[in-house]
């Protein structure tokens, strides 16, 4: 008998030891450079996004997403898209995961207070990764605040913006419904020509990990906005 109760007070503390380190903070350093071409035609508007994601401390590439929208200005504050994106998700953790992701997107120029630029972004995706079967939901919601430092009219500008991301329904490759993960940044951005802009600064994201507990990555974010 005391030989069992040690056997199960033993299997015990490693059950619970587990769960402790599958519910750990799980943080990296990584490096996200982001190139976009924005343009439009009257009322027609389109991008084309390309963005290679390092992590791991920056030693690998971790992801590659190419992303494309056409859309509609219905009017100087409003534009509405629909756009796909290629994702090739490269963890190192196991073969290459490849998303086909469909997505419906909100834009929206909200107005100025106190001399601070408010915008929103709102997007809706249907993701099919190659990993399952099933489609997964996503709605994601983006507030941007800008802020010029000089009254130039090129004035460098502190920017700062909040992402909150929910899956709206479990998959059979790893999504659960709920809260899916939340990214801040603080940075500047830069004019470089005409309405062209880099941005860089910190961007901290905070996921819940498909294995229970939670990812946290301090991202070093490099952006080429190239309009025409």
């Amino acid at each position: 008998m005391i030989g069992r109760a040690r056997l199960l007070l033993a299997a015990l503390c490693l059950a619970v030891s587990g769960g402790r380190a599958a519910a750990e903070t799980v943080q990296d350093g990584q490096l996200w450079i982001n190139t976009t071409l924005f343009g439009s035609v009257g009322d027609l508007a389109f991008f084309a996004e390309v963005q290679p994601r390092f992590g791991n401390g920056i030693s690998q590439l971790d992801q590659l997403i190419l992303r494309p929208a056409i859309g509609w200005k219905v009017n100087e504050r409003l534009t509405l898209y629909q756009g796909y994106a290629y994702i090739e998700n490269r963890d190192g953790t196991g073969p290459v995961r490849f998303e086909d992701r469909s997505f419906q997107e909100i834009n929206w120029k909200i107005g100025e207070i106190s001399g601070v630029k408010v915008s929103s972004r709102t997007r809706f995706e249907q993701r099919w990764q190659s990993a399952g079967r099933d489609v997964g939901f996503r709605l994601r919601e983006n507030l941007r605040f800008t802020k010029p430092l000089t009254q130039e009219k090129d004035s460098v500008s502190a920017v700062g913006w909040v992402e909150a991301f929910v899956a709206l329904n479990d998959t059979d490759w790893g999504t659960r419904a709920g809260f899916d993960r939340v990214r801040t940044f603080v940075g500047l951005e830069v004019p470089i020509g005409g309405e062209s802009t880099v941005e860089i600064g910190y961007m901290n994201q905070t996921a819940r990990a498909s294995a229970g507990g939670t990812e946290v990555d301090h991202i070093l974010s490099l952006n080429l906005s190239v309009r025409n």
